[in-house]
């Protein structure tokens, strides 16, 4: 058993900081949080903890060359058969790969993160790896496998009907026997009848579709030059998403169909900035009421590091808002947070109560930068660095501890 006495907790899906006597924790599970009243403010430093991180779009697959995408355009990049990724993937030794994801994911841990749900190419071998890579490190892998190689050539997209070859089909089987869902890079990748047999095997198998759409305005104009409807009316149609990716480039009817359908889409800032795209709608995604997470994507182009997303994230909306007052910090901390539950169901809440698991990390907020925080929230989510984590938590399992958590362990 493990407790923490005289803190601050975040409580509930709503994130509400709390000062408390003491938060335990025993066999993988919150066994009490001795609640004394709501805070804000602090004065002399304390001890924050807060659910864990969850990471909903990475690709760990490309923390073997990070900011190899320097330089590179989306489509220099990140597409196959040419991009820089995938000749690069393609070359690098398996225990080297792995050694490489490994240590991202100890990063991600080091950083408060305890899961992630990852885009992961090289078919079968590439869902594989992620997963050995994560039995080794804790952190949870939500894996969505991708097609090895191209199914299908521009004449057969461009027709927009050919099912999968049987390759593929046996390829798709293979990865679903490893992987817990599946997302080819766009809409743009396969034929309409192809998503549509895929939308079939995952559901039969209970697995979970996701899909990159409007990253930039490419993908819109290739989906409507070749079936008339743009990637996302295509996506929601068709493939049944549960998580949609970007939306950089939605518009005022994306954004209100996405909303609409009650899918899930994950945001990444700093990844969009990084190439030079423009800024995600945060402000209208936000105000259209769907249900926002957040991730970091490509190792090319950033590092996995959810406390430099959530400050990154925060001021760009602050600045689409236009004004001193929206958002409200807890509403982009849930984004990373309390908002997974939607995609990876009740056994997955992303927050703290007692009962659910234990799932947490120890911020130390008697750092000189935190110990006077006016808002504990708008600190978490623009001032904590992972210097500041003491612990990450998953279902009890320790991710990271740093040499001064244990002095504060009961």
């Amino acid at each position: 058993m493990g407790s923490l006495r005289d803190l601050i907790v975040l409580v509930g899906p709503g994130l509400e900081p709390w000062r408390c006597r003491s938060f335990d924790w025993e066999d993988g599970t919150i066994a009490g949080i001795d609640r004394i009243e709501p805070v804000l403010a602090i004065e002399k430093g304390a001890l924050v903890v807060i659910p864990g991180l969850y990471n909903s779009h990475t690709h760990m697959g490309d923390s073997c060359m990070p900011d190899g995408a320097t330089g590179l355009t989306l489509e220099q990049g990140f597409f196959r058969p040419e991009g820089f990724k995938y000749r690069r993937l393609a070359q690098i030794d398996r225990r080297e790969h792995l050694r490489h994801v490994v240590n991202h994911l100890r990063y991600m841990a080091r950083t408060g993160t305890v899961g992630h749900i990852d885009f992961r190419e090289q078919g079968p071998a590439g869902s594989e790896l992620l997963r050995e890579a994560s039995l080794i490190t804790g952190v949870e892998s939500v894996i969505l496998g991708q097609f090895s190689g191209v199914p299908f050539g521009a004449a057969e997209l461009s027709a927009n009907s050919a099912p999968l070859p049987g390759g593929s089909l046996r390829e798709l089987e293979a990865i679903l026997s490893v992987a817990d869902g599946f997302s080819e890079s766009t809409m743009n990748d396969l034929t309409d009848t192809a998503w549509g047999e895929i939308r079939e095997a995952t559901r039969a198998g209970g697995k979970l579709r996701a899909i990159h759409c409007l990253e930039n305005r490419g993908y819109r104009d290739v989906s409507m030059e070749r079936t008339g409807r743009g990637d996302l009316v295509r996506a929601i149609e068709i493939f049944d998403p549960h998580l949609v990716v970007h939306m950089t480039v939605a518009d005022r009817e994306e954004i209100a169909l996405l909303a609409r359908s009650g899918k899930s889409a994950a945001l990444n800032p700093r990844a969009n900035a990084n190439l030079g795209l423009p800024m995600p709608p945060i402000r209208d995604l936000m105000d259209s009421g769907a249900n926002l997470l957040l991730g970091t994507d490509n190792g090319l182009l950033n590092s996995p590091n959810l406390l430099a997303e959530l400050d990154f994230t925060y001021k760009l909306a602050k600045s689409q808002f236009a004004d001193a007052v929206r958002p409200d910090p807890l509403a982009v901390l849930r984004m990373a947070t309390s908002n997974i539950s939607a995609v990876l169901g009740p056994g997955t809440p992303g927050f703290i109560e007692a009962g659910l698991p234990a799932t947490f990390v120890v911020l130390d907020f008697h750092q000189p930068h935190l110990m006077a925080s006016q808002h504990i929230p708008a600190s978490i989510v623009t001032r904590v660095t992972p210097e500041d984590v003491l612990a990450t938590f998953r279902e009890g399992r320790p991710l990271y501890e740093s040499e001064r958590f244990q002095d504060e362990v009961l």
